[in-house]
C-alpha cells in the first residue's frame, strides 16, 4: 500500500478495499478487545507504537479510539448522521463511505482521559493534544484535518485525527504547512 495515497471525496477507495495487513499495534485503546477498531496497517501500526511509546516515556498517555474502519461500517455511520442531520453539517464531519482514511488502515483518532477519552476539539488543550500535534510528524503522522484548512480538506478541524503518511512526507508537509490536498497539487507534489 502507498502510505501517501490521498483519500477524500473526489479519491474514493474501492466499496471492497481492505488494507493488507491489519494488525493490533501494542498502544492503549479505549475499544474492546478484537474490536476492528483496534486495526491499523502494519507501517502505521509500528509508528503509532513508537509515538504512544515516545509519549508514555514524557508522561503522555494517549489512547487509540478508532483506527480500521471498512466501508460496510462507514456507510452506516455516514446514513446514520444523514437522518439525524443536514447534508451540509453531516459532509463536514462525516466521510462518506469510500472517502474514509479509516478504510486505509493508516488513520488513528487519538484522545486521552482527561475528556474522557471523547472526541471533541477540546482534545487539542490537553497536554496530551499539544504533545500529539508537536511530535506526530516525528513519527511519520499529521494531524490531517487542521484548524484553518477547512476549505482545502472539506473536513472541520478534528484535532485527534492522525494520519500516517511516512516520515519524510510528514515533516515536510509539517514545514510547508501543506496537507495532502495542496501536497498533491503543489508542483513539488
Amino acid at each position: 500500500m502507498d502510505c501517501t495515497i490521498l483519500v477524500n471525496r473526489t479519491h474514493l477507495l474501492e466499496k471492497d478495499y481492505i488494507p493488507p495487513l491489519l494488525v493490533e499495534p501494542s498502544i492503549l485503546f479505549d475499544a474492546p478487545l478484537k474490536d476492528k477498531r483496534r486495526l491499523l496497517s502494519l507501517p502505521a501500526a509500528r509508528a503509532v507504537h513508537l509515538l504512544f511509546q515516545s509519549g508514555r516515556n514524557q508522561g503522555i498517555f494517549l489512547y487509540g479510539i478508532s483506527g480500521y474502519r471498512p466501508y460496510d461500517r462507514q456507510k452506516e455511520i455516514y446514513d446514520k448522521r444523514l437522518r439525524e442531520s443536514s447534508p451540509d453539517y453531516v459532509n463536514l464531519l462525516i466521510a462518506p463511505p469510500g472517502a474514509s482514511e479509516h478504510q486505509t488502515g493508516l488513520a488513528l483518532d487519538v484522545s486521552c482521559q482527561d475528556i474522557d477519552f471523547s472526541l471533541e476539539n477540546e482534545f487539542a488543550t490537553t497536554k496530551e493534544g499539544q504533545w500529539l500535534a508537536a511530535n506526530a510528524p516525528l513519527f511519520g503522522f499529521v494531524v490531517r484535518y487542521p484548524k484553518g484548512k477547512e476549505s482545502v480538506t472539506g473536513y472541520a478541524w478534528e484535532p485527534w485525527h492522525i494520519r500516517y503518511v511516512t516520515k519524510s512526507l510528514s515533516l515536510y508537509l509539517t514545514m510547508t504547512g501543506l496537507t495532502l490536498e495542496e501536497y498533491y497539487t503543489h508542483p513539488s507534489g
